[in-house]
């Protein structure tokens, strides 16, 4: 883990700007992401493609690393004939490459406090069919939480700073996950994909964070790859409702279209945003899909100038 303060401290004293979309990074660099495992495949075929990514957005300002594990899972490595060992590999080896991100940003003269997110997506990430914009599975609560718990035990072992339990369409996914996290000794921030104010599945957000308000692993909770203009309400409902500090990283504003896979429409993301977002309470601040560097070192000027 990082040497210095913990995230959880640094929220208690100021807004960390997270990184943008990996993907779109990598896209941009040349590689083909065109299949099923998405960034994931890279973590066997081009790793130093990802510890490039994660410099990039260091480079831009971003003070903490996803990971590339989103679509990541035992299930979905196994239907590469990637055995169960392997897949443990490979989803550690993800927290390693953006530790060793960290490692050359300090070599560079980085003069801030950095820190690694390991990513765990949702069961629908796994699916790769979009379902993870809209969730109900028809899996209970019970079988989800069997189903995220082992990824989840190989990322806390890997030693990130706090586990990212993102882009949940479904409260009841939620409930799994926050479960699935107890007593694995590293903090979690846990961000739905919403639709206005409700989760993709429909919850009312309001009861979709009340939850996580006594969920002690739960360091901050929040909204990603959602529409920059649903960000606003969903922050002031989070604060509201879990007093926690609130995760806000939105995608680009356009649509995914997941039968043709890319992505349609304009973007509606505009860095000017932020200040709002973190009026209301947001304390991590960043980009999901289609948002990259530029727009990452524009938050980050935005919330140099007028600090938290």
């Amino acid at each position: 883990m990082t040497s210095g303060p913990t995230l959880a401290e640094a929220l208690a004293s100021g807004t960390v700007v997270l990184d943008g979309g990996l993907s779109n990074q990598l896209e941009a660099a040349g590689h083909d992401l065109s299949d099923e495992l998405w960034s994931a495949r890279l973590l066997a075929e081009r790793p130093e493609a990802i510890v490039a990514a994660h410099l990039a957005y260091f480079s831009a300002g971003a003070d903490v690393a996803i990971t590339a594990g989103y679509q990541a899972t035992f299930e979905g490595f196994a239907r590469r004939g990637i055995g169960r060992a392997e897949a443990a590999r490979l989803l550690a080896l993800a927290v390693e490459l953006a530790r060793e991100a960290v490692r050359q940003a300090r070599d560079a003269g980085a003069p801030r406090p950095l820190w690694v997110a390991a990513s765990a997506g949702p069961y629908g990430a796994m699916l790769a069919d979009g379902s993870e914009y809209r969730g109900r599975y028809g899996l209970s609560v019970r079988e989800l939480e069997r189903f995220h718990r082992p990824r989840l035990e190989v990322l806390a072992a890997a030693g990130p700073d706090v586990l990212a339990l993102e882009t949940v369409p479904d409260a009841d996914e939620a409930a799994a996950l926050l479960r699935a996290v107890r007593g694995l000794g590293v903090p979690a921030w846990l961000s739905y994909t919403v639709d206005g104010t409700r989760t993709r599945a429909g919850q009312p957000l309001a009861e979709a964070f009340a939850p996580a308000a006594e969920a002690d692993d739960v360091v901050a909770v929040g909204v990603n790859c959602c529409a920059p203009q649903d960000v606003d309400a969903a922050v002031e409902i989070a604060a509201r409702v879990t007093g926690k500090p609130v995760v806000a990283y939105p995608n680009s504003g356009e649509g995914w279209d997941a039968g043709a896979r890319r992505w349609d429409g304009r973007s509606t993301f505009a860095p000017g945003r932020v200040l709002g977002w973190r009026d209301a309470g947001a304390r991590l601040i960043g980009g999901c899909c289609r948002v990259g560097p530029e727009a990452i070192a524009s938050i980050a000027r935005t919330l140099t100038d007028r600090p938290g």
